[in-house]
């Protein structure tokens, strides 16, 4: 089955990736976490930075964007041509309150007419293979036959689907019956939710025995080894996971991001992480705390060194 890495705001940027993919290969592809441009279609140059080739040499990598309307769409996609891609995403997944306020993300689910024409728009200029990133509704699963026939009309490169509306966030139960109704789809189709453990790939398999496509998100996160062990490889092992987390500070280091942000930027892979060492409160409480990169190294090294690694632990917030 292939097996992709789920943008991850705040943490699987360039630097993250290029690491990741040395460390642990497995991936089939990485997205880069969206680019959101304004109305004519500027956006950040940290975000042109995040995927510029130079910067993710050897990381099979796939922009994502996040628009309302396609001309911004539309405007990126053009530049992202000119760099070289073949191929971007459409984030209809945000369940951000924030982006959904907008009517972007997940909040575009909620005018399927205004979704149809978008899209329409998209696929007749795009000058790139287009994929799109769903959750199964605004407010409800039962929305989601419908958007189906929505994207059936077009020539998507790639349906991935979150098993979840817009409203159930993170939280609510991975909706399978619901998942069902994309398997019919003229192009692949990508299952994405709650994949933790090798055990978790094996059952989606088991469930669902003609999908060969499934994206790791919080899990990959969690443990960056996921995607060598749902291969049938080793368990992710305390030593290999410190020799990750160190050449990761040392490139943020390198790459001029100050001390101080650098620690910032590590605390926001902590908090996925620290529920692989449990009973680690303490040790994790001294990590979160930590602003100098001194105080931080050090409470790392009392977490890495007293407590012991469970590679199995699930991720449950």
């Amino acid at each position: 089955m292939e097996l992709s890495f789920a943008p991850m705001e705040g943490i699987t940027y360039a630097i993250y990736r290029k690491l990741h993919r040395e460390h642990f290969p497995g991936a089939e592809r990485y997205y880069a976490p969206f680019i959101a441009p304004d109305s004519a279609g500027n956006f950040k140059s940290g975000n042109l930075r995040d995927v510029l080739p130079e910067n993710n040499a050897g990381v099979p990598l796939t922009p994502q964007l996040l628009v309302n309307a396609p001309e911004p769409f539309l405007a990126v996609a053009e530049e992202l041509a000119d760099l070289g891609y073949g191929e971007v995403n459409l984030n209809l997944g945000c369940p951000s309150g924030t982006v959904v306020s907008k009517r972007k993300g997940a909040g575009m689910l909620g005018d399927p007419d205004a979704l149809d024409a978008c899209l329409e728009a998209i696929f007749t200029r795009c000058p790139l293979r287009v994929s799109v990133k769903t959750r199964l509704g605004l407010h409800s699963a039962a929305e989601f036959p419908g958007l189906v026939d929505i994207y059936k009309k077009y020539p998507l490169s790639r349906l991935i689907v979150h098993v979840r509306d817009r409203d159930g966030m993170y939280k609510s139960a991975p909706d399978m019956e619901a998942f069902a109704a994309a398997l019919d789809c003229p192009f692949p189709v990508e299952y994405n939710g709650n994949l933790f453990r090798p055990d978790d790939l094996a059952a989606l398999r088991k469930r669902y025995p003609t999908l060969n496509a499934a994206m790791l998100g919080r899990g990959a996160v969690t443990n960056p080894a996921l995607f060598r062990e749902m291969q049938g490889g080793a368990p992710l092992g305390l030593e290999e996971l410190r020799d990750f987390h160190d050449a990761l500070v040392e490139a943020y280091l390198a790459s001029g991001l100050a001390p101080n942000f650098t620690v910032s930027r590590m605390k926001e892979l902590w908090y996925y992480q620290l529920c692989l060492f449990p009973g680690s409160k303490r040790e994790g409480k001294e990590i979160l705390k930590a602003r100098a990169l001194p105080d931080y190294r050090a409470a790392v090294s009392q977490l890495f060194n007293n407590v012991p690694l469970d590679a199995g632990a699930r991720f449950d917030k």
